[in-house]
This record gives C-alpha cells, structure tokens and sequence, in this order.
C-alpha cells in the first residue's frame, strides 16, 4: 500500500470511527461486538478501495459497515430481537473512540420509545438510525441502503408508520 493511500484511509478512520462504532453499536448490542465490527469495516474498506467509485465516502463506509453486521449476524445466526433501544443510556456509550457525541448524550429518549424500538425489523431500525442520528441526506440513505430514492421514502415512511403502531398498540407514549 502506498504512503498516500496509507493516510487517506488515517483520514478517513479519524473521522468516521466514532459515528461507525457507534451505528455497529445499536445494531449489535454489544461493545465489543462492535469495536470488531469496525475493524473488519475498515479492513474490508481498505480491500475494496481499489473499486471505490466518487460517491459519498461516508454513505460508502456505512454502506460497507452495514454489509459487516449483516455477515456477521447471519454467522451467529441470531434470530432474537436485537437490544437496539437498550443502548441509549449514557455509561453504555462509553468506547475507544472518547465520549459520544454531545448530541446523543443531550437527546433524551422515553422509556416507551426504548421499549418500542426494539421490536422494529432490523431494515426500519437501520434506516431510522441513520436519518435520524446520523442525520444521512436521502441520497446517502440511497447509496447505503443501496435503495432507489422512492424505496428510502417508502421504507422511511412505513418504519415511522410502524413505529406509531407499536406505540398505539401499547396504549402511546406517556408524556411527563
């Protein structure tokens, strides 16, 4: 590997490490499940730089991230509902990569919503996750989602839907 390729991809694990670990977290459920979750990212990232087409790096590198927890959660073939809500809380957010975001440690998340979260398919939690905290254009969503504008709308569109069943359903969300 050549020197200037060498530090393109420093440049680019300082920059999206943290938002990756942190993505791989709510997925996996588990830290250290997601500190390798970001290893094997940026390995496969550092394979397949050679085919990387000028599209947006960050929508790439979750694009190649998501593919990551997707294998590796088909290896462990885990077919219970992923703890995703269980991860706002503040000391679980602790990681390699410093203290999250000050965005995520001022967001404050009902008890109801953690409970009704978890119980989204993996797809609706993932597209949720990314527009909603990692704030991703709809052309991101696009690009790492691999989905045509009107598949990102749709999916959006129903997750929140669903999301609002699941909260009628269980009698809505009590406000303080």
């Amino acid at each position: 590997m050549d020197r200037q390729r060498k530090n393109e991809l420093e440049q680019l694990y300082e920059k999206y490490a943290k938002s990756l670990y942190y993505f791989l977290l709510k997925m996996s459920g588990s830290v250290h499940i997601a500190e390798d979750l970001v290893q094997e990212t940026f390995v496969r990232a550092t394979i397949s730089l050679s085919f990387y087409k000028e599209e947006d790096v960050r929508a790439w590198l979750f694009k190649v991230a998501r593919n990551t927890y997707l294998d590796e959660w088909r290896k462990q073939k885990r077919w219970k509902t992923i703890p995703f809500a269980n991860l706002f809380w503040k000391d679980e957010m602790l990681s390699p990569y410093g203290l999250p975001e000050e965005d995520f440690l001022t967001q404050e998340v009902t008890e109801d919503v953690q409970t009704l979260l978890k119980f989204l398919p993996e797809n609706y939690r993932t597209i949720l996750y990314l527009r909603e905290y990692e704030q991703f254009t709809y052309l991101e969503l696009q690009e790492a989602l691999e989905l045509s504008e009107g598949q990102v709308k749709i999916l959006l569109h129903r997750a929140r839907k669903r999301l609002e069943e699941i909260a009628k359903k269980n009698g809505g969300f009590q406000h303080d």
